[in-house]
């Protein structure tokens, strides 16, 4: 007998649900996990950096050449280091940094987890009066929050940088120049806000992953599963949360 897709769907939201106010209700009860909270920064956050600067290098240098074959045509090339600093900061780099990690850490800890629930690992630490949601999954989720911002601000500054150099490679432009005209009437609200909402995307990506590695079955196949759909839906929770998060911005900071 096949299962009826929208039952599936309102039980796997259910069951994340569920799934969520325990590890909230766990994260907040001592003893906390800090030693496996900075291994797991470590893993998401530092070990992240070389291909967050890579991707966030890559999408300065290509809005530096199609941003300036656009303004030369309507006659605005003096506005291209503010073209390139807002959107590098204010939104590329961002859905960038989650995108990627998205791909990286959300496929790591989906399949990590899962391979421990299927070899019983999980269960073993139960057994051990130790709660698995504190220790395995509260701190990856808190990690990700944690790294998001950080790794956004990698991605923006080596964003900025790439495009000036390609910027400058065209029409020799100063770095002091290019800084000062890219930032000239920007406040602080104009680039926080986005930074800071990739605080959102890691929870999701930390929430997500961590749910589906937790109630993985099977053996090698469930493993690979979750992770495959780790990486889909934390990406596709990611894409859904920037449109909400680009309104509310719009609406809190005009």
């Amino acid at each position: 007998m096949k299962s009826n897709p929208i039952l599936a769907i309102l039980e796997w939201f259910g069951e994340f649900g569920i799934f969520i106010w325990q590890v909230l209700r766990a994260a907040v009860a001592p003893p906390f996990q800090v030693a496996e909270f900075w291994r797991q920064l470590d893993e998401i956050g530092a070990r992240s950096i070389p291909l967050v600067a890579l991707a966030g290098s890559a999408t300065g240098v290509v809005l530096a050449l199609e941003a300036r074959y656009s303004l030369v045509r309507f006659g605005a090339k003096s506005l291209l280091p503010s073209a390139i600093v807002f959107a590098v900061v204010t939104e590329m780099s961002p859905i960038i940094t989650g995108l990627v990690v998205s791909g990286r850490v959300g496929a790591g800890i989906g399949a990590e987890l899962a391979a421990m629930k299927v070899t019983e690992q999980i269960d073993a630490i139960e057994v051990s009066a130790v709660d698995p949601r504190k220790l395995l999954a509260a701190t990856r989720i808190l990690a990700c929050i944690v790294a998001l911002p950080l790794l956004t601000l990698a991605a923006s500054f080596c964003g900025v940088m790439m495009g000036w150099v390609a910027s400058t490679l065209v029409e020799p432009i100063s770095l002091v120049r290019f800084i000062n005209a890219g930032f000239k009437g920007a406040g602080f609200k104009d680039f926080l806000p986005p930074t800071f909402k990739t605080c959102v995307y890691g929870m999701i990506i930390g929430m997500v992953a961590s749910f589906q590695g937790m109630r993985t079955k099977g053996g090698a196949e469930g493993v690979g599963s979750a992770a495959t759909t780790s990486v889909v839906l934390s990406s596709l929770f990611v894409i859904l949360a920037d449109v909400l998060l680009v309104k509310v911005i719009l609406l809190l900071f005009p």
